[in-house]
């Protein structure tokens, strides 16, 4: 069967044109909750890089039809049941936090201030060391840690769920310390 020929112009990306929302973003329905865009069956205008590069492959969003609409309402209560399982598991995670104290050593003077500074990429490093999957923009920090001493930092697991962590900052072992002391 012959296929018909189309301008290369707007049609050689193989997408299909998305419906476009009042403000020149894409119109999407969205299948589950999205943290900073919408709950679940919300109605959202994106960028189209976002639609196309995140939301629908993730499977996250969906055209917006009357279809749809009925197949979301059809299966909330299954996948808030799906949703539900999950937040019980995030928040036995913030449990297992709030519980956990880690140790980070840094390098200092005397006066007990950091040469560099202990930030989120080192937390959960921290973490990651102590079997806890946790990425680094998870870590909230009001500032980087620049002093020795215990901190508490809060871990931000979904929008409602965070975990208090100890953090202990504590100087680095140095192998050269006794003989310079012992006199000379």
């Amino acid at each position: 069967m012959p296929r018909t020929n189309r301008s290369k112009s707007g049609t050689s990306t193989g997408f299909k044109r998305l419906p476009q929302g009042p403000n020149g973003g894409v119109q999407l329905m969205l299948i589950q909750s999205v943290e900073h865009l919408g709950r679940q069956g919300d109605v959202v205008e994106v960028k189209p890089g976002y639609a196309n590069n995140y939301l629908l492959p993730q499977g996250l969003a969906t055209l917006t039809s009357d279809h749809h609409r009925r197949m979301v309402d059809k299966h909330r209560a299954k996948l808030l049941a799906i949703e539900e399982s999950r937040l019980a598991g995030l928040r036995s995670l913030a449990d297992a936090i709030s519980k956990q104290s880690i140790t980070i050593e840094a390098n200092a003077n005397d006066e007990g201030h950091l040469y560099g500074s202990v930030g989120p990429a080192d937390i959960a490093l921290a973490l990651k060391q102590a079997e806890f999957q946790i990425t680094p923009d998870q870590v909230r920090l009001e500032g980087p840690l620049k002093e020795l001493g215990l901190y508490t930092v809060k871990v931000h697991l979904h929008r409602d769920i965070e975990a208090e962590l100890k953090v202990w900052v504590v100087p680095a072992a140095s192998d050269d310390d006794s003989p310079r002391s012992a006199g000379g």
